[in-house]
């Protein structure tokens, strides 16, 4: 087995997102069942990517699909506290994009869970791997 991922601080990430913890997202112990970590993540990362108008849902030719992921917990969460997501690129290639991304307490210094996901660029039509757009590499760049 690997070594558990050194805990990061608010400073492993370049651009911060509000999550807001919702009542369902509870489990039966009273925290943020593992599962809505990767919903959070997943938001976080493609609220930005539309809200640079990167990604179109309906229509963008090249979209990004998740082919791998992970997340390691630190402390526990639960509604109806405040999160941030700190959202960073790891690696960057031609088709490929790797994000690390930082579950936090609202204000809090250090990560409560960290994880990645990435994200392939495919052609949209035929989901053969697309080179990541010159745009959309322009924004990651600024994140690595």
């Amino acid at each position: 087995m690997s070594e558990r991922p050194v805990r990061l601080t608010r400073s492993a990430f370049r651009l911060f997102r509000p999550i807001a913890t919702r009542w369902m997202d509870n489990d039966v112990y009273g925290h943020v069942n593992n599962v809505h970590y990767y919903s959070y993540f997943d938001s976080a990362v493609n609220a930005w990517l539309v809200e640079e108008e990167l990604l179109d849902i309906g229509t963008s030719p090249v979209i990004g699909l998740v082919v791998e992921s992970g997340c390691t917990y630190f402390e526990s969460v639960a509604f109806p506290e405040r999160l941030e997501a700190g959202i960073a690129v790891a690696h960057l290639g031609r088709s490929s994009v790797r994000y690390l991304i930082g579950i936090f307490k609202e204000g809090a210094e250090i990560a409560a869970a960290q994880g990645h996901f990435v994200h392939v660029h495919v052609e949209r039509a035929t989901q053969r791997p697309a080179d990541i757009p010159a745009r959309t590499r322009e924004a990651l760049t600024r994140l690595a």
